[in-house]
């Protein structure tokens, strides 16, 4: 237990966690503005930035809930990654390796989050339309 700790110690990890937050939202603001040129849309940054999800689902993440089972397995597949890369790995290839996995694994999320809400908005136009 010595080596569980709720907080980071120092600055530098503080910005590591910033960053990771960081890397979420541009890439689904990425993602949505990609979604947004795709579709025509004259102002993309503007739809990227205004996309809004709905409050069924914001209302299930705020407790802790999944919006679906992928999103469970993806954060316990990316979770089990980072454990066996941390544990199986020391040195200057456990670092390079936490490096490169944890974006891609922020960045796989991200587009998870962003494919998910942008399927509950087709169903509710979807169902809106009929």
């Amino acid at each position: 237990m010595a080596l569980a700790r709720s907080l980071p110690d120092g600055p530098a990890e503080w910005w590591i966690f910033l960053g990771t937050f960081v890397l979420y939202v541009v890439a689904r603001w990425f993602f949505a503005w990609q979604q947004a040129r795709r579709e025509g849309d004259r102002h993309p940054m503007r739809a990227a930035l205004a996309e809004e999800d709905d409050p069924d689902a914001l209302r299930a993440a705020s407790v802790g809930g999944f919006r679906s089972y992928r999103q469970f397995f993806g954060f316990a597949v990316g979770t089990l990654a980072v454990v066996l890369v941390a544990t199986l790995t020391e040195g200057r290839l456990r670092v390079a390796l936490l490096w490169i996995v944890i974006p891609m694994l922020v960045i796989a999320l991200s587009y998870l989050d962003f494919w998910q809400a942008r399927k509950a908005r087709s169903r509710t136009v979807w169902t809106a339309t009929r």
